[in-house]
């Protein structure tokens, strides 16, 4: 007879809209051992499983701390009260979490003093005084009691009206009748409880005890504050929006680029300091999503996209959302795991403002056999190869915008864009190879420029720090033949050092923060940028490594940069924590900028 033998959770901690797929280990009536799931509509030997799960609400209301969502809340800010900040971000812990996280939390008393100050001066009434040791403003113990009126989850929870079961201080409320689950914000603080039961086909009723697991408290998603589109000419609306939360400057468009963290790189070996909830996938998928949508880019250029999320996931939950997606998975040369789980670049546009023309996709590794085939003889090729064939690519597509900004001159007149998004190869040991690479697809586009008059777009994960050889070449258009990356070239494929360069005029978008003038907000990302470099002081940020790798670099003689998201600095990170963190969700930041094509002249 069909049996259960195990149920788990692959991730102990229920997150707010992150779907819970419950282990299930079967054994059917030959003895033999799956995890296929059974349904009414397809029984074996006249058995099928039943699930359903439960909300336990104790009678004893819990409130979560909101630096560490798997804890009960024991302090609450009652400056955070009575400022009327999000009840949610007034808990903690223990006081070593309130004092450890003050530098961040009291941005929060800052936002609000400035609102109360527009109507009086009422900031040290509401927030008294800090003192100078770091230790807590003004708080509360939560003694955890039902009689605390200050627990509570800011909302009266809706539950179902029939009550499953009831015992002793607790009581169940059905919630799901199926495998699956995802958490709602009503099961904030509680324990959720997954039931599996094996059913008789004709009769039924169940067969045996169900197996059953519980589940931690359910936490709400972490929420970081929204990055800011700031208008690099200085003027003081930041980031006029419409009604579909996009700019509404007419003839503009905005192009993200972000790497995502592939599922394969994000393990707890790597990212020990990011609790394991935060760094699964169904956590990390939901909250990419949630931040990519978010941005209301009208292109969007994404790294480390694995092949199955980009088909399961990725693809069709950005369709719902109005756009066309083009992908280009890495080559599996060197790579010698699931070939569903290689990464590559993917390409996403929204339906209502550009078209597709054409696509083009670079494979480093092609363009490697092709070079080691010309220049080196037969007995160096292999060795040649094993330094140059990495699998990395890029992707590059044409589109034709919808909109248009060149005016009653020019009617009708196509307006194309060129975008190119890749991924360089990471091995800080192989500077010739990324210096190559960058080369190689810059040639590339140069070909694409030459066939037709067309701004372009690079955008991407390049893994060279502003100042390297590969950035040099990109926003020099060459690299010093001094340059001391070129001593590192074993195969001469850089020689004559004369040949690297290009014609294009790319200038990097986020440069543009070096060159505005005064406005609001200039001045704080003004100090979020390397002032030698003109490039921001982080785009990739770990306990091993802290700078800048991610780039939008565009055509400057046919495009202008209008506005760019605003940079994060290390101080919005929380104390102690680098990326990925439950609230950012990729060791990555998203960079995106806001662009008019320059009108053409008439020919």
């Amino acid at each position: 007879m069909l049996s259960v033998l195990r149920v788990h959770l692959p991730s102990d901690i229920p997150i707010v809209g992150c779907e819970l797929t419950p282990y299930v280990l079967l054994r059917r009536p030959d003895k033999t051992v799956t995890t296929d799931d059974v349904p009414e509509s397809a029984p074996i030997d006249a058995h099928f499983l039943r699930y359903k799960w439960y909300r336990i609400q104790s009678d004893r209301k819990v409130a979560v701390c909101s630096i560490h969502p798997s804890e009960q809340a024991t302090l609450q800010c009652l400056g955070c009260v009575k400022a009327k900040i999000p009840v949610a971000k007034s808990y903690h812990c223990s006081p070593k979490c309130f004092s450890d996280a003050w530098q961040h939390h009291r941005v929060l008393h800052d936002r609000a003093a400035s609102a109360v100050n527009e109507n009086g001066n009422e900031e040290e009434e509401l927030f008294g005084r800090f003192n100078s040791s770091g230790s807590g403003v003004i708080n509360a113990s939560l003694s955890g009691s039902a009689s605390s009126p200050s627990l509570t989850n800011g909302a009266a929870p809706l539950y179902p009206a029939a009550v499953a079961q009831r015992n002793g201080g607790e009581t169940w409320f059905e919630v799901g009748r199926s495998k699956t689950y995802t958490p709602t914000a009503d099961d904030i603080g509680h324990v959720l409880k997954f039931e599996c039961v094996v059913v008789d086909a004709v009769t039924k009723l169940s067969v045996g005890h169900p197996s059953t697991l519980l589940t931690s408290r359910v936490i709400p998603a972490p929420s970081p504050s929204p990055r800011r589109l700031i208008p690099v000419n200085g003027a003081e609306v930041m980031g006029h929006l419409d009604s579909d939360g996009r700019i509404s400057s007419s003839g503009t468009f905005t192009v993200l680029s972000y790497n995502i963290l592939s599922d394969v790189y994000a393990t707890s070996e790597t990212y020990s300091y990011c609790p394991s909830w935060a760094l699964s996938w169904p956590y990390r998928r939901q909250n990419l999503l949630r931040e990519i949508v978010g941005y209301r880019a009208d292109i969007v250029c994404l790294q480390e996209v694995q092949n199955d999320h980009y088909e399961e996931f990725f693809a069709p939950e950005l369709d719902k959302h109005g756009y066309q997606a083009l992908y280009k998975r890495k080559t599996n040369e060197v790579y010698n795991g699931n070939t569903h789980t290689i990464d590559g670049c993917a390409t996403f546009f929204r339906r209502d403002r550009f078209s597709h023309v054409k696509k083009y996709e670079v494979e480093f590794n092609k363009a490697a056999q092709s070079l080691t085939d010309a220049i080196l003889p037969t007995t160096q090729k292999k060795n040649a190869l094993n330094r140059l064939v990495k699998d990395n690519v890029a992707l590059i597509v044409v589109l034709e915008a919808k909109f248009s900004n060149q005016g009653a001159d020019n009617p009708g007149k196509r307006q194309l864009l060129c975008v190119a998004n890749t991924h360089v190869n990471v091995h800080q040991d192989l500077k010739d190879v990324k210096l190559w690479q960058v080369h190689t697809l810059l040639k590339g586009l140069e070909k694409i420029a030459a066939s037709a008059d067309i701004p372009m777009l690079v955008c991407g994960d390049f893994n060279s720090v502003p100042g390297s050889a590969p950035h040099a070449l990109l926003a020099m258009g060459k690299v010093d033949a001094v340059h001391p990356e070129l001593a590192v070239d074993p195969l001469a494929i850089l020689r004559p050092y004369s040949k690297l360069t290009h014609q294009l005029p790319l200038v990097s978008a986020y440069s543009s923060f070096a060159r505005m003038g005064v406005g609001l907000g200039m001045e704080q990302q003004r100090r979020r940028m390397d002032p030698t470099t003109n490039e921001p002081l982080f785009t990739h940020c770990t306990r091993d490594f802290i700078g800048t790798l991610d780039y939008i670099f565009y055509t400057a003689d046919s495009l202008t940069v209008e506005s760019l998201l605003e940079l994060l600095d290390e101080e919005s990170l929380r104390k102690d924590t680098a990326l990925p963190s439950p609230e950012w969700s990729s060791d990555h930041t998203a960079l995106l900028a806001e662009f008019r094509c320059k009108p053409r002249p008439r020919r």
